[in-house]
């Protein structure tokens, strides 16, 4: 039952009660009145009686000391008495006639007609005194049938005195009764309305209300302090506080969600940051390597459940090479052909699960964690792959992170195809279409920077010269020229190999930077080369070319002179071999020490 039902219930049961108890008190009060008016009536009977009695008595004292002593002050009282007598028979009569019992008013006749009886002998016997005949009057008077009368007017008051205080005794008693049995009633219902009091505030106010709410106002106020550990006592009550106990769940559940909520736009936010700052990083990278470094720190930090690898696709677009990796993927192999990734030839992300859903890519292990492929592309051209596998449970069930992962693979792959494009111009820029070597404009800013940055370390350079050039372009005309340029391009790469960088200097000179090495290594080395560039005989259309000579000049800094002039004394030591002769070398120390 509702608590506004409980109330209004006993507001009205209290009502009632009261009402009854108040009418009980009130029939008391009317009983008690009753009780007092039976008193007051059978006293003014009792003295009405009492005075008849006594009037008749004293009547009869003056006539007889009249008669006896003639003092007329004695007639005088009598006559007084009389009428006081007359008056209260007066009044007995009209008692009589009003609310006397039948008895009562018969016995109070009889007192009346006793009283003057008795009256007519006195008037008799003092009329017989006043005649003379004072014997007549004192027989009258002191005769037996003066007592006989005097006696039955005793008897008369005494039985009227009886019959009224039997009668007003009895309405005493049932007075009190009615005034005792309605004070107990009003007793009874103040009793049952102080308990019907006690009882609300007890199961009402304090089981019902007080206490719940109590445990109410507990958990509001850990809810608003964000506790949402608090459970909130499921009570089946069809009242106010069962409403607020739903309410105050339903607020609980709100607040949880909406943490819930709040948590996974923090998580989301969160990730968008991330993935910000990693497209910053990504957009600063000067090479593939930093690019790959920056996606190896930052996706495990946005997915950490989320295994895998970056993979850059050749040049050929034929294969695949793992150029990062996080979290110790289980299944993708670190190289394999681009035919073997579903994603690569659909061109959009392929999932490979472990309940057979699609079709598995072939360079994955056949069990293990769901996988997904995601491929890069900028301009509709493949570049590479994102490869992700699953370490917690359903980590690519999430449409957020497949989103995400589209992004980061968006933007990555649009970073690779850009450094691609800026290595490609770099190339184009600092090296020569001919040979493969860098040219002469990557020569003086290594020159440059060597000459910054590493003051006072050793450096050789030779000064390579095909020798008579000329007749090859003449004789077998430009395509064997280029052919015999070719050649001794790779025979450098080939041969200086680590040890320094080989540089077309110009038509068919060559420069050759040696980091580390004195002058006569150097010497060494470009002896070597020769011997190997005139080691082997050229052809060119089915057209015998002959061997290439070459003539090289050697020099070092920084015993010999400064990087400055680094290549203008090689140069010079390139010419003294050509003029003594071709093909041989010349250090420019030999010159110095001659001169």
């Amino acid at each position: 039952m509702r608590i506004t039902s409980i109330t209004n219930w006993a507001y009205g049961i209290t009502v009632v009660l009261t009402a009854l108890s108040g009418g009980a008190f009130m029939m008391s009060s009317h009983s008690a009145l009753q009780e007092r008016a039976a008193v007051e009536e059978h006293l003014a009977l009792d003295t009405l009686a009492e005075d008849l009695a006594l009037g008749a008595e004293l009547g009869s004292d003056d006539a007889r000391l009249y008669v006896m002593r003639g003092d007329e002050r004695y007639l005088e009282a009598f006559r007084a008495g009389e009428n006081s007598e007359r008056s209260r028979e007066a009044t007995a009569t009209k008692l009589a006639a009003q609310g006397l019992a039948p008895g009562e008013a018969e016995a109070l006749k009889a007192v009346v007609r006793d009283a003057e009886a008795l009256d007519k002998i006195e008037l008799a016997a003092i009329e017989a005194f006043q005649r003379g005949d004072k014997t007549a009057a004192q027989e009258g008077l002191f005769g037996a049938g003066y007592e006989r009368v005097q006696g039955a007017l005793v008897q008369t008051v005494a039985h009227f005195r009886d019959l009224t205080a039997a009668r007003t005794g009895a309405q005493l008693e049932a007075a009190r009764d009615r005034s005792n049995w309605w004070s107990l009633v009003a007793k009874i219902m103040l009793a049952v309305t102080g308990a019907l009091f006690v009882a609300v505030l007890y199961f009402v106010l304090r089981r019902r209300v007080v206490k719940p709410l109590m445990q109410m106002t507990g958990i509001v106020s850990r809810l608003a302090k964000q506790d949402y550990t608090v459970e909130v006592p499921v009570e089946r009550r069809a009242d106010e506080i069962g409403e607020m106990n739903d309410a105050i769940e339903i607020f609980r559940t709100n607040l949880i969600e909406r943490e819930r909520l709040d948590a996974e736009q923090r998580a989301d936010q969160r990730t968008k940051d991330m993935i910000l700052q990693m497209m910053h990083r990504v957009q600063a990278c000067q090479n593939q390597a930093e690019l790959a470094e920056v996606v190896v720190r930052f996706i495990p930090e946005i997915f950490p459940d989320l295994a895998g690898g970056l993979y850059i696709l050749n040049d050929s677009k034929t294969a695949l090479t793992r150029a990062g990796v996080w979290l110790e993927p289980q299944r993708s192999e670190a190289a394999f052909p681009a035919s073997a990734c579903w994603g690569l030839r659909r061109g959009r992300s392929h999932e490979s699960g472990t309940k057979g859903s699609d079709v598995p890519c072939r360079h994955l292990e056949a069990s293990g964690p769901t996988a997904l492929c995601m491929p890069l592309t900028a301009q509709g051209d493949m570049i590479g792959l994102i490869y992700t596998e699953e370490r917690g449970e359903n980590a690519l069930g999430s449409g957020g992170a497949r989103l995400y992962l589209e992004l980061i693979a968006e933007n990555v792959g649009l970073a690779i195809a850009n450094l691609q494009l800026r290595e490609k111009l770099i190339e184009l820029a600092v090296r020569d279409p001919l040979t493969g070597l860098f040219n002469r404009r990557f020569l003086d800013e290594t020159l440059q920077q060597h000459g910054q940055n590493r003051s006072g370390e050793q450096i050789a350079c030779l000064m390579v010269d095909i020798d008579h050039f000329k007749r090859f372009n003449d004789e077998f005309g430009h395509d064997a020229g280029d052919l015999v340029m070719q050649y001794v391009g790779q025979i450098l790469r080939e041969t200086v190999g680590p040890a320094g960088t080989a540089y077309r200097f110009g038509g068919e000179e060559f420069t050759v930077l040696l980091p580390g090495l004195e002058e006569d290594q150097a010497a060494e080395l470009a002896d070597g080369l020769r011997r190997k560039i005139g080691g082997a005989t050229l052809s060119h259309s089915g057209r015998v070319l002959g061997t290439v000579s070459t003539s090289i000049g050697v020099a070092a800094s920084p015993q010999d002179g400064s990087i400055e002039t680094l290549v203008t004394r090689a140069d010079a030591a390139l010419l003294k071999a050509k003029a003594a002769g071709r093909n041989r070398t010349v250090m420019a120390s030999e010159i110095q020490a001659r001169q």
